[in-house]
């Protein structure tokens, strides 16, 4: 039997919401940050569900506002997916530490390395 009451959802989404934001800045990986952000936008709608139900004169406001979110949450994760498969073809890894010390071995990508020895007069200053 679903509850009577506001607080209660309230609590649950709070809960929820909680429980997102400590998993995004806790995780070491993208899926795990991933899921945690659908844990916030899913305490977002069940608070717009809630308040529809116990506050709002119109109905549909709340539910269309669910319906946005849920939107949201789907085109979230169909990108964030598909920038984990990017990063994860680019580095073979997805874990977000092991990417920033590989920050200064991006293929292509012209290194501090590079100025100094130019600028020591390095190889090919032989001219």
């Amino acid at each position: 039997m679903l509850s009577q009451d506001l607080k209660t959802y309230l609590v649950v989404a709070a809960f929820l919401l909680i429980i997102g934001v400590y998993g995004v800045v806790q995780r070491r990986s993208f899926i795990g940050m991933l899921i945690s952000a659908e844990l916030i936008l899913a305490g977002a709608g069940l608070n717009f569900m809630a308040f529809n139900r116990f506050l709002a004169p119109e109905p549909a406001v709340g539910q269309v506002f669910t319906l946005i979110i849920m939107g949201i949450a789907a085109a979230e994760t169909a990108i964030g997916v598909s920038f984990i498969l990017a990063v994860y073809r680019q580095f073979k890894t997805i874990d977000p530490i092991q990417l920033n010390e590989l920050q200064e071995e991006i293929p292509g990508r012209k290194s501090d390395a590079d100025d100094d020895a130019f600028a020591a007069g390095g190889p090919g200053d032989h001219l």
